[in-house]
This record gives structure tokens, sequence and C-alpha cells, in this order.
């Protein structure tokens, strides 16, 4: 089975966030292998485990996004690859140039991060899905192959779906359907052998043209600093007159 991954690597979740000129300042920030995508690595490894095959781990980014996908290789991936170019700043661009390469490759099964910690979109494996024309399922709890068909429970709002899809398909997994495995010292170094390409636009037949944003930026801010709260003092009534001004005049919400 030939599984294919696609990953990202997003701010540690835990770091402070700086915004300078419009944009995160990424001078010192720590970088990981985006968590929804740690899952989705986790388990391509282990449904190699049981069926057997071979499972790359893909990425679009920038050369520092080669120490996540080397954090997958050290997990028990098989080969990384790395996609870099000018003009891939969205997820129109990111989904076409994956789907570029994967329309190139053999692959049963495409797993990826329900979203991104970073953006939060979560367009680009649904896009990438759209592009090679198979089925989809988005944010799974649970996968079970069985031959040409996967059998899956779908995080729905609060309750699940039970769906069963044929293969080739791509799915995008959800917390809750496994529990990422820490890379071992045997790991990390027999992750320095492994495979690791690294494609430009050119190699997969495009052009920065082609892959130019279709949405922009407008602005990027921090949420407003959280003040104090105001205890409320009278009677029950007098407590909702005043709450209601308050909402109307400063709050604004009424």
């Amino acid at each position: 089975m030939n599984i294919i991954v696609l990953m990202k690597q997003t701010f540690d979740t835990e770091e402070k966030i700086v915004i300078r000129d419009g944009a995160v300042a990424e001078d010192g920030a720590k970088f990981i292998l985006n968590p929804y995508d740690e899952y989705a690595v986790e388990e391509a490894i282990r449904q190699k485990e049981k069926h057997g095959g071979f499972v790359t781990v893909l990425s679009v980014g920038p050369e520092r996004c080669a120490e996540a996908l080397r954090t997958a290789l050290a997990m028990g991936a098989d080969e990384a690859v790395r996609i870099s170019g000018d003009g891939l700043a969205d997820e129109f661009g990111v989904s076409l140039a994956l789907a570029a390469f994967l329309e190139k490759q053999p692959y049963d099964l495409l797993l990826g991060g329900s979203f991104s910690v970073d953006n939060g979109a979560g367009q680009v494996a649904v896009r990438v899905a759209g592009l090679l024309h198979i089925p989809h399922t988005s944010s799974i709890t649970r996968l079970d192959i069985d031959g040409d068909r996967a059998t899956v429970l779908r995080d729905a709002e609060g309750d699940s779906e039970t769906l069963e899809v044929a293969l080739p398909a791509l799915f995008t997994a959800q917390q809750g359907l496994n529990d990422p495995r820490y890379p071992s010292l045997p790991g990390i170094m027999k992750a320095k052998k492994k495979p690791f390409r690294h494609l430009q636009l050119a190699d997969l037949g495009l052009n920065e043209a082609d892959v130019s944003p279709r949405t922009a930026r407008t602005s990027l801010a921090l949420p407003p600093e959280r003040q104090a709260g105001k205890r409320m003092t009278g009677d029950p009534q007098q407590q909702v007159s005043e709450l209601v001004r308050l909402l109307r005049t400063e709050a604004k919400v009424l």
C-alpha cells in the first residue's frame, strides 16, 4: 500500500506570537510539525504496519520545513518530499502544487490534518482531492481498511458519521484518531539516511503565474487585551439595566 501524507510546518502552539509590520515575526520563533498532521503521519505508519507498504511525507514550504519532514521520517515514514517556489502563498497555489506532484505518483491512500493551527483554513487537502477527482472525508477519528475499501468514523460537530469509501481516497485526521508516537533515538538516526527530495515548481510543470495567490490578506492583528471584569451593584433590576447599558455603549453588541 502506497500512503502519502500531506503535512505542514507551523508555529509551536505554545509560542508567543509577535506581529510586526502586519505579519507574524518568525525570527526566534519555534516551528513544529502541525499537530493535526502529526495524527495523519501516525495513522499512515500504523496502516503500513498493519497492511505493509510505503509512506511518503509531502510538504510545501521554505527550507525550514525540512525539520518537520525529518520528524516524520524519525517517526517511521520512509521518504520525504519538499516542494518550494515563489508564488506559493495561499491554499490555491499550495494545493495545485501538491496535486501536480501526486498526479505522477502511485498512491492508495492520502492523509492530512483536519486543518493547520496557523491559518486554520482546512482547505488544502479538500482542494487536492477535488483536483485529483478522488473521494475524500474530513475530520476522521477512526480508519479501517479492507482491500480497496475504507470504513471511517467522521467527527460531525459533536455527533459522528460512519462512511464507507472506495480507495484511492483522501482523509483528514481529527484529534482522537490516535496518539502520535515520539521519535526514538534509533528512528532519528535512521531518518538521516532515508530519501529526501527537494522539488521546484518547474519540476512539476508549473511556474509562478500558475500558482499566484487568489486571495490576499488585508490585515493581521492580535486580539485586544482582555479588560478587567465589572461587578454590578444594586438590586437585580438595576443590575440588568446597567448590564444592558454597558452592552450597548461599551461592548456594542446590542
